[in-house]
């Protein structure tokens, strides 16, 4: 490489694909911000049960498999330790994380993620909410 490109900034050149996927008006793969990618990838890492991803199999935090518990304030608890557990394994590159909330009322999971994007410098809040059988 010659000398004058080596203490050049690198650019990210990624583009974030949308979650749930969809094709955007051009019939493309649908792209997204990185703020909304961040938020979707938390969301993936909710409600996706270890062992659901073939080369990851321990990704996941198996939230869906704990709504079939009594709802309770135990479980709400339990499922916060095991959220912020996986979002710090998973997501520590990305964000940090500032405060975590799990609520069960009635028959429903509200879980409040409040973070810091490390790449923009900004506080983002996510709110998720499931509902119990």
């Amino acid at each position: 490489m010659p000398e004058y490109l080596v203490n050049l900034p690198r650019q990210r050149n990624i583009t974030n694909i949308d979650f749930p996927f969809h094709f955007d008006r051009y019939h493309r793969t649908a792209s997204t911000s990185d703020a909304s990618h961040i938020r979707d990838l938390i969301e993936q890492l909710l409600f996706t049960t270890p062992g659901e991803r073939v080369n990851r199999p321990d990704f996941g935090c198996g939230v869906l498999s704990l709504i079939f518990a009594p709802n309770s304030p135990e479980l709400a608890t339990a499922m916060q330790i095991t959220i912020q557990a996986s979002i710090e394994h998973w997501l520590s590159d990305l964000i940090d994380l500032q405060t975590l909330e799990v609520t069960s009322v009635d028959a429903s999971l509200y879980i409040v993620v409040e973070y810091f994007v490390q790449s923009s410098g900004e506080s983002q809040t996510a709110t998720f909410r499931t509902t119990m059988p």
